[in-house]
């Protein structure tokens, strides 16, 4: 396996900028996943690494190595696609071994690791079979599992699950995380789900209009965002950003010379719902709609005297609080973000 290293690396489609100044290091093992909403910039990047696309400036190196300039199957790289893209008319044995045997790879070597694949991804059973004759989720695996024989340098998915329901999803998902700790291999994913970004990657690249706006574990980067495009995309109900709600003890945490300027971020799990005649209460509202999503609930809550904003407060399933009732909120202190304003970075 190999580090990819991308060095202010811009792409432009006509007299757009599609990637726009993009650095990236990801280390031998990694599993970087890049995520961002739709035309954010995520899959040209990952075109880039591959070789699909070239560069209007900057570097592409694999393993210390430039390959800017190199087409793609000289940079030993395996690529994963959303359509699985499988030959219909092959058994999955024969689909597995494809690309070897284009590459001349030797009959005595082909065996041993289409069997080693299937073993890693649960597909003996299948390997006689028709793409047709096989479920969406078997179908994944097969796509996986003919990268896997490739042994590449790296592994280069783009949105493999999204064609999956959300039970297959899950599942595959689990072993696709299983599959990077046995293999120990260097692994770049894209998607667009937040939460398949938080539980599968061992580092995250969060991005906006073909800029990376934040790079990091992902706790790390779900902890201490870097702006609020960053707190609000990561992190389900989406972070509360709040100006003109906060008590003065709250406002106390905001630089001295920036207060009128700030804005409040906290989560919708680290709000406590409390009785409105607290004396503590950090803020008021009334309970417009109580959601239930079985072992939870979220609650909106519009809060504010001058500027009425919706608060997002997730509460246990068995909480009592129904709408028309007039509340209190109790904000975790150690848990509040603070952004500028004007620029939406991160202040505190």
């Amino acid at each position: 396996m190999a580090s990819i290293a991308l060095d202010s690396v811009r792409k432009k489609f006509g007299g757009r900028d599609a990637v726009r100044d993009v650095s990236l290091d990801i280390p031998d093992g990694e599993l970087m996943v890049l995520v961002g909403p739709s035309g954010s910039g995520k899959s040209t990047v990952l075109r880039l690494i591959a070789g699909l696309e070239q560069p209007t400036s900057g570097r592409v190196s694999i393993g210390g190595r430039d390959v800017t300039g190199l087409p793609p199957q000289r940079r030993d790289l395996a690529m994963v696609f959303q359509s699985y893209a499988l030959y219909p008319h092959l058994s999955v044995r024969d689909n597995l071994s494809f690309g070897l045997r284009v590459r001349s790879v030797a009959a005595a070597e082909i065996e041993p690791r289409i069997v080693h694949a299937a073993q890693l991804l649960g597909i003996e059973g299948v390997l006689d079979r028709k793409p047709s004759q096989l479920s969406g989720g078997q179908r994944q695996r097969v796509a996986l599992g003919r990268a896997i024989v490739r042994e590449p340098q790296a592994f280069l998915l783009d949105e493999p699950l999204s064609n999956l329901d959300p039970a297959l999803r899950l599942e595959t998902r689990t072993q696709l995380a299983r599959l990077h700790r046995r293999l120990k291999a260097t692994m770049v994913y894209v998607t667009h789900d937040q939460e398949e970004a938080m539980t599968l990657g061992t580092a995250i690249a969060v991005m906006k209009d073909g800029a990376v706006e934040q790079t990091g574990r992902p706790m790390a980067v779900f902890d201490r965002p870097a702006n609020t495009f960053v707190a609000q995309f990561l992190g389900s109900p989406a972070m509360n950003l709040l100006r003109g709600t906060a008590a003065p003890a709250l406002e106390s945490l905001a630089p001295p010379d920036r207060r009128a300027d700030v804005l409040f971020g906290i989560r919708p799990h680290d709000i406590a719902i409390s009785s409105p005649e607290e004396a503590e209460a950090d803020a008021r509202g009334l309970v417009e709609t109580v959601e239930s999503l079985g072992s939870v609930r979220i609650v909106h809550i519009a809060a504010g005297d001058k500027e009425r904003v919706i608060v997002r407060v997730v509460v246990p399933r068995d909480a009592r609080v129904a709408p028309d009732e007039t509340v209190g909120l109790r904000f975790r202190r150690d848990r509040v973000h603070i952004f500028d304003a004007r620029t939406g970075c991160r202040l505190n």
